[in-house]
């Protein structure tokens, strides 16, 4: 085994050691729906039916195929372009909101990304620093494919801007503001119809990569990288990004540049528009007929 490994490494060395080296990866990512629908089980405004019919297409918004161009140096992810569904005409401003959506340019060279964006129809250009990630490197290894992969964790700080990170808020430990609530009950009744109450964001999420040190390129999907070979794999919980396919030195090549559309913004502030404009959102749909109104938005 490790001297087919070793034999596995040189030859890829090979193609990786190329001047004109590219390389393509396919990634699956699914992220669970079960702690947003958890959140909606409270509202008494969205029927059982209207459940359904969110979850379905959650689901469908939230698996979703990634292609990832790479070379030495740099990389592009972006989702693979298909024709909206009847029905799914919102789909790309919930993307947008949820965290996906735009293309990631990453370069490990002078350590920059760069995303493009549209949230509520306005073009957001991303630019800031890679995210530093302290990667703790384990000695578990599976294989993903015809790849050896070794596993890899590391905690970072939550996105705001990405409502992946977001989890249902457990209101079994928090009895004294039940109990507060309760005296006030006949005048805020009116007003307990916006979901989004319930929800909160961690501060913290442990991130889990399985990557190839067959293939030594510090990529990744989305903004993961610096491991000592291309992350296959990536699990922050909720999320789930797999790698299904995997083509080193095609002769189609991809070029690889970062988006230049939409108003220059670092990811601070980005992410302090976003949470603005989620502020606005929920005291829009706060008070009497609000939970019918996100309900409504989300459906189109």
């Amino acid at each position: 085994m490790k001297k087919l490994l070793f034999a596995s490494i040189l030859l890829i060395s090979s193609f990786v050691n190329a001047q004109d080296f590219q390389g393509v990866a396919v990634y699956e990512s699914k992220t669970s729906t079960s702690e947003f629908m958890k959140g909606m089980s409270g509202n008494r405004e969205i029927t059982p039916e209207m459940q359904k019919q969110i979850e379905e297409r959650m689901k469908k918004m939230f698996e979703k195929t990634f292609i990832l161009n790479f070379n030495k140096t740099a990389s592009i992810y972006k989702e693979e372009e298909k024709l909206d569904a009847p029905g799914q005409q919102g789909g790309r401003m919930m993307m947008s909101v949820m965290g996906g959506g735009g293309t990631h340019y990453k370069n490990t060279k002078n350590q920059q990304f760069i995303v493009d964006k549209e949230f509520f129809g306005k073009e957001f250009l991303i630019k800031d620093s890679l995210p530093k990630y302290n990667w703790v490197l384990g000695s578990e290894s599976k294989m993903i494919g015809d790849y050896f992969c070794f596993k890899a964790t590391a905690v970072v700080n939550a996105s705001e801007s990405d409502f992946r990170n977001f989890r249902f808020r457990n209101r079994n430990n928090e009895k004294e503001d039940d109990k507060k609530s309760e005296t006030v009950k006949d005048s805020t009744s009116a007003k307990k119809t916006n979901f989004t109450d319930d929800w909160e964001l961690p501060k913290e999420n442990t991130i889990t990569a399985w990557y190839c040190p067959e293939i030594p390129i510090n990529q990744g999907p989305e903004n993961y990288w610096g491991l000592p070979g291309l992350i296959l794999e990536v699990n922050d919980g909720k999320t789930v990004i797999l790698c299904s396919k995997l083509v080193l030195n095609s002769k189609e090549k991809v070029e690889i540049k970062p988006a230049s559309k939409g108003k220059e913004v670092t990811q601070q502030e980005y992410d302090e528009i976003v949470k603005k404009k989620i502020e606005e959102m929920r005291e829009m749909n706060s008070g009497p007929g609000g939970g019918n109104r996100m309900q409504f938005r989300m459906g189109r």
